[in-house]
């Protein structure tokens, strides 16, 4: 092991109690993710143990050059799988000195709705299936893909095994123990149906935790990706043409749901979503009518509909839902670059509070 290896894997509480944390936030663009690094005197277990923190907005387009200060506040502690022992990630969101969320910090109106006593009391439950696509990075062409050439046709690669199908493999099964390690309720992963696309799930967690869940494993996959000298792309059409896209489908339950007796519960908050497509279609990502074609497993993006086991449908409702009368539905309609604070807190919103 080299030197600089050694250095890395160095384990500080051998000589102090110190911790480091890394602060996280969500930059200009609403997609692009940035940290920094800062020593605590010793181990966190709580947000509200740490103090707030600012950096230069005007170098992430989130504030002017003249007043560029941007506060964060820390909303949620990870275990730090790239430092390990007792440092921590922290899930920040963003605002300015008089405490105002800037533009960008979707956070903070997330966590009015999920604070609601009537969102509280159905004890929302989220499930997200975040696909992401690997590119090799000098050309940006995914991995195993031939330079300036095209794989063979869609079947063999979803959920495929081997070296013409299972392409960075070991950049999934890094990210998966990473996201275990940091306490991210990952429930799974797997190949996807495009050559070098993979989906890991985070859920079921509840509310706004789900959404935290979700940027951080981002964040820790885009780390992985880094290390690997490889890059990550959210992008919901990542290859024109006859290539499946990249989604984040999510599934939603409520407590009325997943009684007996759930499924008319199911059916009513359906409607509600179908009475607000559009609504929620211009918040569930860019460049999502690129993917959303009525192609490739998906609904047109200007048609609602919903079915049991329907891949091809707005809202997919299991067969065991649909047998044992109560459970959970798969909005399948947002992309791969949607914000979950945004997604997760309109379903809430449009299915609990919202009066058609």
């Amino acid at each position: 092991m080299s030197a600089l290896a050694d250095l890395i894997n160095l384990d500080l509480s051998d000589s102090t109690d110190q911790i480091i944390a890394e602060y996280i936030w969500i930059g200009g663009s609403g997609l692009d993710m940035r940290s920094k690094a800062r020593t605590l005197s010793g181990p966190v277990k709580d947000p509200s143990e740490l103090p707030k923190w600012n950096y230069d907005g005007s170098s992430t387009g989130q504030a002017p050059g003249d007043d560029s200060e941007v506060i964060l506040y820390p909303q949620a502690i990870f275990q730090d799988p790239f430092r390990r022992g007792n440092n921590i990630l922290v899930m920040c969101d963003a605002y300015t000195p008089a405490g105002e969320p800037i533009p960008t910090n979707k956070r903070h109106a997330a966590a009015k709705i999920f604070s609601d006593p009537n969102v509280v009391a159905e004890v929302t439950w989220y499930g997200i299936e975040q696909e992401y696509t690997l590119l090799q990075k000098d050309i940006k062409w995914p991995v195993g893909w031939p330079v300036g050439g095209f794989p063979g046709p869609q079947g063999p690669y979803y959920c495929g095994v081997g070296a013409d199908k299972a392409f960075g493999r070991d950049i999934v099964d890094s990210h998966y123990k990473a996201c275990l390690y940091a306490g991210i309720n990952v429930s799974g992963t797997n190949g996807e149906v495009m050559p070098g696309q993979w989906e890991f799930q985070v859920g079921p967690t509840v509310g706004i935790a789900a959404a935290d869940q979700v940027w951080v494993a981002r964040y820790i996959l885009e780390r992985i990706t880094q290390l690997a000298g490889v890059v990550l792309s959210l992008d919901p059409k990542p290859i024109p043409g006859d290539w499946n896209g990249a989604g984040a489908h999510t599934n939603y339950s409520t407590k009325s749901m997943r009684e007996d007796g759930g499924y008319e519960a199911i059916k009513k908050a359906i409607e509600k979503l179908g009475l607000r497509h559009k609504e929620h279609i211009a918040a569930y990502g860019e460049g999502n009518e690129r993917r959303l074609t009525g192609k490739h497993e998906t609904a047109d993006i200007n048609t609602f509909l919903w079915g049991v086991a329907n891949r091809g449908a707005s809202i997919r409702v299991g067969r065991d839902t649909e047998k044992d009368g109560k459970g959970y539905f798969e909005d399948r309609r947002p992309a791969s670059n949607m914000d979950p604070y945004t997604v997760t807190s309109m379903i809430a919103e449009s299915t609990i509070l919202w009066k058609p």
